[in-house]
């Protein structure tokens, strides 16, 4: 069975989102071990100098990677503004060919607010982008549990709303 890991810099506190979150989680069970890994954002001060906040962006960035080296052979994937869009069906595809030719772990990685470390992004095999326009960060996370559901759905040849 397919292992997916989520990591994401930040928590989601607001109830329907969690139970959002909660129902894809059943629902991607059937097909997939989902785990979601929530990474503490660090605070960043009102009126932040653009030093800080790339002090920020590189402090959670580090906290990412210490948790992908965890998983030297799964296939990374950053949800990034510069990554390559995807239609459902594409998006589904690629996760297909990941499962059959590469990797048994799949880790998708959002980063947070002011985005990820240079490093980071070099880090990764891919980068997806969902959109060109800006999301907070926990609506991204239900995005993507969205498009994974939908991706099992369209590899298992079963009826979803299109």
């Amino acid at each position: 069975m397919l292992n997916i890991k989520i990591v994401c810099v930040g928590k989601i506190r607001e109830k329907s989102l969690k139970d959002l979150i909660s129902e894809y989680e059943k629902r991607i069970g059937k097909y997939a071990k989902l785990e979601i890994i929530e990474l503490d954002d660090e605070k960043i001060p009102q009126n932040a100098s653009s030093s800080i906040e790339e002090q920020v962006k590189i402090t959670e960035s580090n906290k990412i990677l210490d948790k992908l080296k965890k998983y030297p052979n799964a296939s990374i994937l950053l949800l990034d503004l510069k990554g390559k869009q995807y239609t459902s069906e594409e998006f589904a595809e690629k996760i297909d060919n990941i499962q059959t030719y590469s990797s048994s772990t799949i880790v998708f990685v959002i980063g947070g607010s002011l985005g990820m470390s240079q490093e980071l992004l070099n880090y990764s095999q891919d980068k997806i982008c969902f959109s060109k326009m800006t999301f907070p960060h926990q609506l991204i996370r239900v995005f993507l549990l969205e498009q994974i559901f939908r991706a099992f759905k369209i590899l298992n040849n079963e009826t979803y709303h299109k």
